[in-house]
């Protein structure tokens, strides 16, 4: 009688699909979600900060780009400097007329400074109150040539330059308590009142008319003792020729004295603010990492008290034929999804608060493509990195002895 020896098949463990790697590894956060959730806000948190900021960042570039393609980058301010002695230098008065003939020169437009004029509400107010408020004598082709809007009212005219009228920049008008502008509203410049016929808007581009009254060049020369001396000439040129019109404005305006003649481009002011506001927008980015760290360690905390709780789980999942790198799977696709979560939370976040405040100033939302798809690689890689350790420990775990623990 022969006996015949059967061979089983080797078994080789089930391969576990990605439905079911999704499905052990939300067991966890479904039995804890109290806790998963407060782990995800931390990610949730520096992914909003760091989103947010690049939004309001990018946003902010976007406002300044628009304000630059309205009101052009061709402008070119040209005001008086100082002498040798240090003391107030003078353009001539032919100033205006001598750049006019400089051919790529589009448009020229001054004001003059009177520094003895002041300005007050009444004459009842004290003579130190000032309240900041400068007297410009102004032409009338100043709002086209510096793309100055009126807010309300009107601006001067061939007639209303020749009588005591003036138009109040936007922050005179609020120091004067002036909200508006009418014939029976009126201040009282240089000691003689002034009807206020119009209020502008701030201008972006020169800034110092926010913060001053305009009157006519003529009644300033009349009434108020101005010399006719220009302070501050404004130019629009050929964009393509404007650093040689650059180099020829101060020796053209003051041909006697160039040296004593200031010649910017208020348009990289702006720029220069915005890079400001930039190298302040990385700091914040850098808040936002670290914030991101802390949130990453909040989640490999969480999930080395998950491996320390279930191991008793553990345990029976081995005994019943889990493989090493199944467990290690669980547990890293666990931590994976609650970065996940925690990060998607963050990006809707922060990129509900870059609209939000867009929104709310005027601005154009922008929130740029990288900065999503970055904050998301940011909340794998770091949930990968937290989960990794806990994994493997728990991998790491025999079934007696996981099953053994108290």
């Amino acid at each position: 009688m022969s006996v015949v020896e059967v061979t089983r098949p080797k078994l080789s463990p089930a391969r576990m699909r990605p439905r079911d790697v999704m499905r052990v590894g939300a067991v966890g956060l479904r039995t804890r979600p109290l806790r998963a959730f407060l782990s995800a806000l931390g990610i949730a948190i520096g992914i909003a900060a760091m989103v947010g900021v690049v939004g309001l960042s990018s946003s902010s570039g976007a406002e300044l780009d628009r304000t630059l393609s309205a009101l052009g980058t061709n402008l070119l301010t040209v005001s008086s400097g100082t002498t040798l002695m240090g003391e107030a230098a003078q353009m001539p008065k032919e100033a205006e007329a001598m750049i006019e003939r400089i051919g790529p020169v589009q448009a020229v437009s001054s004001i003059g400074r009177m520094g003895d004029v002041k300005v007050y509400r009444s004459e009842e107010i004290p003579e130190a109150q000032t309240g900041g408020i400068s007297t410009y004598a102004a032409r009338l082709d100043l709002p086209a040539t510096v793309g100055a809007t009126l807010r309300n009212g009107t601006w001067l005219n061939p007639a209303t330059e020749r009588y005591p009228a003036a138009v109040l920049g936007s922050s005179a008008a609020q120091r004067l308590g002036v909200g508006s502008a009418s014939p029976d509203t009126q201040v009282v410049v240089g000691g003689i009142r002034f009807t206020v016929i119009g209020i502008l808007n701030p201008v972006a581009l020169a800034t110092d008319l926010d913060s001053g009254v305009l009157v006519g060049w003529p009644v300033a020369e009349s009434r108020l003792g101005f010399d006719g001396h220009p302070t501050t000439l404004y130019t629009r040129s050929d964009e393509a020729r404007l650093e040689a019109v650059r180099q020829v404005l101060a020796g053209t305006a003051n041909p006697e004295a160039p040296n004593e003649v200031d010649v910017s481009r208020p348009s990289d002011a702006l720029a220069a603010k915005q890079a400001t506001s930039q190298a302040f927008a990385n700091l914040l980015l850098g808040v936002g990492a670290v914030a991101l760290l802390v949130g990453g360690v909040g989640v490999a905390n969480t999930m080395v008290i998950s491996v320390l709780e279930r191991r008793s789980e553990i345990g029976l999942r081995r005994s019943l034929g889990a493989t090493r790198g199944q467990i290690r799977t669980q547990f890293l696709a666990e931590s994976l999804l609650l970065s996940a979560l925690g990060g998607g939370g963050g990006i809707l976040l922060g990129t509900g608060v870059t609209m939000g405040y867009a929104l709310y100033s005027g601005w154009p939302s922008v929130v740029p493509a990288w900065a999503t798809l970055g904050g998301l690689a940011a909340t794998l890689v770091i949930g990968a990195a937290a989960g990794l350790y806990p994994a493997i420990r728990a991998s790491r775990l025999s079934p007696t002895e996981a099953l053994s623990a108290p």
